[in-house]
């Protein structure tokens, strides 16, 4: 793979901070908080800039396309998309329509990030069973890969009501539109990207990144298989960049212990000790924090073990301070970036 292909990104989910004496920052600052920090990620050169979806307290964020067209009118080249949007409980039709009305407004830097979600807020909010979890991704994503092509659209399935002839507007200029999907980890959600002949993002949360090394390569095969072009491929993992190894764990430590206790009590994990917390930081683990020539080594690492035409840090946590994120993504701008470039450049 040569360097020049590989789009360094950075993602957000919103995640609400706190002030000083421990309150909570109120939602709307934190979106006002989160379209400064995509222009200084502009600022700095990073690629791409992802915003998650999520229907709760603890996230700012449930109309990432509505943010990413505030951030539009404020950046010049950095790729704008959702990470992810959830598919499932949302409209194919309508998402193509807001995220080429994104197009439109930033000059052809919308990309879609497409998936299931790790939260089910959305199913119940919006009046979906989430029996149909499974289906209802299947039928939505078959109707937007055929939306993408832009030609009238002739569709039937079991959930959603059929479109005869249907053209959608309005259209990308430069279509088809940037479409990649999320994936856990799992086969089926691997081939079915394969199959629609999509870019896949493999999110890596926890363990290593090499456990997924036979997902990229099961990934590619399939697109062999299946006929389909060469697809770039991706990973999000989390991180925190800081001038040193040791000031960068030190500041993100309480803010993650945070956010993995709280969704530990909802889905059942025990918390996180400071040994784990450090074992994922370490040269094999998928935390990616540190000083950036840390990060970078890893980075480069993890791009080509798996193959990789991207890499997205997501640099919120829970709480962590909004200067703590803006310097992260200065750093991992102005020196992870060309560090990980010049360090593939020389393998």
């Amino acid at each position: 793979m040569e360097p020049a292909t590989l789009e360094l990104g950075v993602d957000t989910f919103g995640d609400v901070t706190t002030t000083p004496d421990g309150a909570p920052v109120p939602h709307a600052q934190v979106i006002r908080d989160l379209v400064d920090q995509a222009v200084l990620a502009d600022q700095v050169g990073i690629d791409v800039l992802g915003i998650g979806e999520h229907h709760r307290e603890d996230y700012a964020v449930s109309a990432p396309d509505v943010v990413l067209a505030a951030i539009a009118s404020r950046t010049q080249r950095i790729r704008l998309g959702s990470a992810v949007t959830i598919l499932s409980s949302d409209d194919p039709v309508r998402v193509f329509q807001r995220f080429s009305t994104l197009d439109a407004l930033s000059s052809g830097r919308a990309e879609a990030m497409l998936g299931r979600g790790s939260f089910v807020e959305s199913f119940a909010l919006f009046g979906l069973d989430l029996g149909d979890y499974e289906q209802l991704f299947e039928e939505k994503l078959e109707l937007f890969a055929r939306l993408r092509t832009q030609q009238p659209v002739t569709w039937s399935g079991a959930l959603r009501s059929a479109l005869r002839d249907q053209s959608v507007f309005p259209t990308v200029e430069n279509p088809p539109l940037t479409t990649w999907v999320a994936v856990g980890g799992s086969p089926e959600s691997v081939v079915r990207t394969a199959r629609h002949g999509l870019p896949i993002m493999f999110a890596i949360i926890g363990g290593s990144p090499q456990q997924f090394l036979p997902y990229a390569d099961l990934y590619r095969r399939a697109l062999d298989e299946l006929d389909q072009a060469p697809q770039p491929a991706g990973v999000h993992s989390h991180g925190h960049v800081a001038p040193t190894d040791e000031q960068a764990l030190e500041e993100l430590w309480p803010h993650y212990r945070e956010v993995m206790a709280r969704l530990g009590r909802e889905r059942g994990w025990p918390p996180m000790t400071r040994d784990q917390f450090e074992t994922a930081a370490g040269p094999d683990g998928a935390l990616f924090a540190g000083s950036p020539e840390t990060v970078a080594r890893k980075i480069a690492a993890t791009v080509r073990s798996l193959g990789l035409q991207r890499f997205d840090l997501k640099y919120s946590h829970g709480t962590l301070p909004h200067d703590a994120m803006l310097r992260s993504i200065e750093l991992y701008g102005t020196r992870v970036a060309p560090l990980v470039r010049d360090m593939l450049a020389g393998a």
